[in-house]
């Protein structure tokens, strides 16, 4: 009798694990079915939200369906990233981030476990980037001018826990200075100041600023990659500048809330790959100084391993409070 009931939990087990799989597989095959909303947990204006913009517009081509741009500022991206943490899981609210984003001690949510990843977008070094009027013109020139006045020069970054804002600690780090930083809700604030020579040098997307340096209103001192901006190649590496060792990429990409159906994930990464496919789209992301980086739903989470651990060893080394 004993036997007959656990046969016929297992059964009914296997029977609700096909019925589950075929309603996902089915809801695959008709999602989407009305309009998505994609967070960008930044300002308008900045890096992530001109990336937000552009993969929400082909993501909406490719789907059929609109894609609903929503700016959810605050807390260096916490709060948008907080919000795509808690919508549901039905693939009808994703958003565009960041990595180091957890890294702070009351973000609200598990990078590992509340989210589901889709698929990186693209990666792009950070700018060093100045106003005209900021005299020094190389990366020699602001550690020597950093190392005769310590503690009076300041540098703009977004907040902590943004890569920019680690890029500027790893610079005082690697150069040995003690650089102030100043902080900015996002990179379209940060990009103001440095035109407006509120703050004399940042550390920035080049999304956000290369087109102010191609018009001459700041000057990029140097990328933060492993080579040479194509949006830029006449931007020297920080490495070609003087600095070894000092390297830093950002990676932009799209996740979910975590408990998105397999077959829906696929769907959204298979959309993401076609338009990274695309050689407009390509020349429109390297333009805006990115390199397109089309990855897995997979090889997205491990990148976000990977880089989080990264930095979390930096924060570590160096005692940083992150709030």
């Amino acid at each position: 009798m004993k036997r007959r009931v656990i046969m016929a939990g297992l059964a009914a087990g296997v029977l609700l694990a096909s019925f589950t799989g075929a309603f996902d597989h089915a809801a695959a095959q008709d999602y989407p079915t009305r309009p998505i909303t994609l967070i960008v947990p930044y300002p308008p204006g900045g890096g992530v939200d001109i990336m937000g913009r552009l993969v929400g517009q082909r993501l909406a081509a490719v789907l059929g369906q609109q894609v609903v741009i929503e700016n959810r500022a605050g807390a260096g991206g916490m709060i948008g990233t907080r919000d795509i943490a808690k919508a549901a899981p039905d693939g009808y609210t994703l958003g565009m981030m960041l990595t180091g984003i957890s890294l702070s001690p009351n973000t609200g949510y598990d990078i590992n476990k509340d989210f589901t990843p889709i698929g990186i977008v693209a990666s792009t070094p950070i700018f060093i980037v100045a106003n005209p009027q900021f005299p020094a013109k190389t990366l020699a020139d602001i550690i020597a001018l950093a190392k005769k006045e310590p503690g009076k020069l300041s540098a703009g970054t977004p907040p902590a826990p943004t890569i920019n804002f680690f890029a500027a600690k790893l610079f005082n780090l690697t150069a040995g200075v003690d650089i102030a930083t100043v902080t900015y809700k996002g990179t379209g604030p940060l990009t103001n100041d440095l035109l407006g020579n509120h703050v004399p040098f940042g550390f920035n997307t080049i999304p956000a600023a290369v087109s102010n340096v191609q018009a001459g209103q700041l000057r990029a001192i140097a990328v933060t990659g492993p080579q040479r901006s194509a949006a830029l190649p006449e931007v020297p590496t920080a490495a070609e500048a003087g600095l070894p060792g000092f390297e830093v990429v950002q990676y932009y990409g799209v996740t979910a809330p975590a408990g998105v159906p397999r077959p829906i994930v696929e769907r959204l990464n298979g959309a993401l790959r076609k338009i990274l496919a695309d050689d407009e789209f390509k020349k429109r992301l390297i333009a805006d100084g990115s390199d397109p980086t089309p990855s897995t739903s997979d090889e997205y989470g491990a990148n976000i391993r990977r880089e989080e651990a990264k930095w979390a060893e930096l924060v570590k080394k160096l005692g940083l409070k992150l709030e």
